[in-house]
């Protein structure tokens, strides 16, 4: 699941750096040892900027995903194909959905949809887990439709922190009007304002080229 309604706090860890101490002897005074030229250039990664003290620049963070994470593998008009990285033991391949972040009409994100593609010969040809906010009208149940044609409604399964989840199964016929239609529309209803409506609009830019990709990533 992506961050959606998750809070994200930044917090900033401040050190302070210990003084340095310098020692003396009242019997001799031993001269500083001098300093070489390896012991005088900085460390790799850093800069001497006369202070003595070494700006670091940085390394690159490792990019390679750990097992258990959600990664980008690429993306496909306004779909991303989102896979979930597994142990490098694991006998299968990561299992890959396409994604879309949805807004409403003033530009909040509102809602996620993931679709994956199922086995040759199922029910379904494809699946969906779409997430919405904990503050839906849950009776009312969530609609959807293709290019303004006839909606569906979908009972939602269940609600955990995140938000509440319904699970879709598409046909064959489903998928074809995906592939071939402009824009999904979902329709929910707040719970605070049960004679009102949500529109979020799901765009198929994509969509047939993302979809054919997650047939291609799992023959690989």
């Amino acid at each position: 699941m992506s961050d959606l309604l998750k809070t994200l706090t930044l917090v900033t860890a401040l050190g302070m750096a210990s003084p340095l101490l310098a020692q003396t002897t009242e019997a001799t005074e031993t001269p500083a040892p001098e300093t070489t030229e390896q012991e005088a250039a900085p460390a790799e990664g850093s800069v001497d900027d006369g202070t003595g003290i070494e700006l670091q620049m940085g390394e690159p963070e490792q990019s390679e995903p750990q097992p258990g994470q959600t990664y980008v593998m690429e993306e496909s008009g306004d779909w991303e194909i989102r896979c979930v990285k597994l142990p490098a033991d694991a006998e299968q391949k990561d299992p890959c959905q396409l994604y879309q972040l949805l807004s409403d009409q003033q530009g909040n994100a509102v809602a996620e949809i993931n679709i994956l593609s199922l086995p040759a010969g199922a029910q379904a040809a494809a699946g969906a887990n779409i997430i919405v906010p904990l503050e839906t009208l849950l009776t009312e149940r969530l609609s959807m439709s293709i290019d303004g044609g006839q909606a569906r409604k979908y009972q939602f399964a269940f609600c955990s922190q995140v938000g509440c989840l319904a699970r879709l199964g598409f046909s064959a016929a489903d998928v074809t009007a995906f592939k071939r239609g402009n824009a999904a529309n979902l329709t929910i209803v707040p719970a605070v304002a049960p004679d009102q409506k949500v529109e979020l609009t799901v765009s198929l830019s994509g969509f047939t080229a993302g979809f054919d990709r997650l047939a291609e990533i799992a023959a690989q």
